[in-house]
């Protein structure tokens, strides 16, 4: 029997995408390669844990969950986070900036000064551009007020991400034209803190870099990972934590974050089994996808 592999998630780097394995190993996922595994039958999902520590009951957690963590753990995990606004104290500088990724699709957020774009790159940001840079809590303040005065909400969606990746505008320049107005109302703004040093408008496109331009348009994304299913596909593009791969069926996108807490085995097998949830607009021309 293959031996067994535990994801520990996706990470992108300047080569790329890879998937990350318990016990520190990775792979590489360059454009075209072949993505398959199958979890076992009767194999069941349990948490990963949280700072670092494994889960002291190795609970069970949902196959639909992108967390991957029990209750207790991802209230351990949220105790220690800039994202859920738990840390006020760290001493490192943050970026402040807006990201694009589809039309109507604007963020603001934040991420430490040494991480450059990673952050970006593991929300599937297809453009964006730096506003400024500075302690922590002043660009807290500054992505608050940005919030209120442009309506421009710090989170969106993967599924409506997902749902725009085929259809997105050809050129650089035209994928950064909202975040271009946008970070210029910005900088007119009145109420930014003193200590946050604004920084001209640069974009970065990422459409290359994630393999979009051309990509077919996804027929659906996986619900969840299943015991005794199998996903087997060609990849044709990446972004944030997503593989769109080219099935049999046509091109579904699997959030790598639903891979963590399965125990995951090489397969040889073709079919693609995990059950797969439709897009609305391909619902709506056809009965099923498999």
């Amino acid at each position: 029997m293959a031996q067994a592999w535990k994801c520990a998630g996706l990470r992108w780097s300047a080569d790329g995408p890879s998937l990350l394995w318990k016990g520190g190993r990775s792979s590489g996922l360059p454009r075209g390669k072949r993505v398959a595994f199958e979890v076992a039958e009767g194999g069941v999902r349990t948490c990963v844990g949280a700072r670092g520590y494994g889960c002291p009951v190795r609970a069970v957690v949902p196959g639909r969950s992108t967390g991957a963590r029990c209750e207790e753990c991802a209230r351990l995990d949220r105790a220690h986070s800039v994202a859920a606004d738990t840390i006020a104290d760290d001493p490192r500088p943050y970026h402040v900036y807006l990201a694009w990724f589809g039309p109507g699709m604007v963020k603001a957020g934040i991420t430490a000064l040494d991480r450059g774009p990673a952050r970006l790159l593991e929300q599937g940001a297809v453009c964006f551009s730096w506003l400024g840079a500075g302690p922590l809590m002043a660009a807290r303040r500054t992505e608050e007020l940005l919030r209120a005065a442009l309506r421009v909400p710090d989170r969106i969606p993967y599924p409506d991400k997902r749902a725009v990746r085929s259809a997105l505008p050809p050129t650089p320049g035209e994928r950064a034209a909202e975040i271009e107005e946008l970070h210029g109302r910005a900088h007119g703004l009145a109420g930014w803190p003193e200590s946050l040093e604004r920084e001209p408008f640069r974009p970065v496109d990422h459409a290359g870099v994630f393999g979009l331009d051309g990509v077919p348009a996804a027929l659906g994304e996986v619900g969840e990972l299943v015991a005794g299913g199998v996903v087997s596909g060609e990849l044709v593009a990446a972004a944030g934590p997503d593989l769109h791969l080219a099935t049999e069926g046509g091109v579904v996108v699997l959030d790598t974050r639903l891979m963590t807490g399965w125990e995951l085995r090489p397969t040889e097998r073709r079919a693609f089994t995990m059950p797969v949830r439709v897009f609305r607009e391909v619902a709506e021309v056809q009965d099923g996808l498999f």
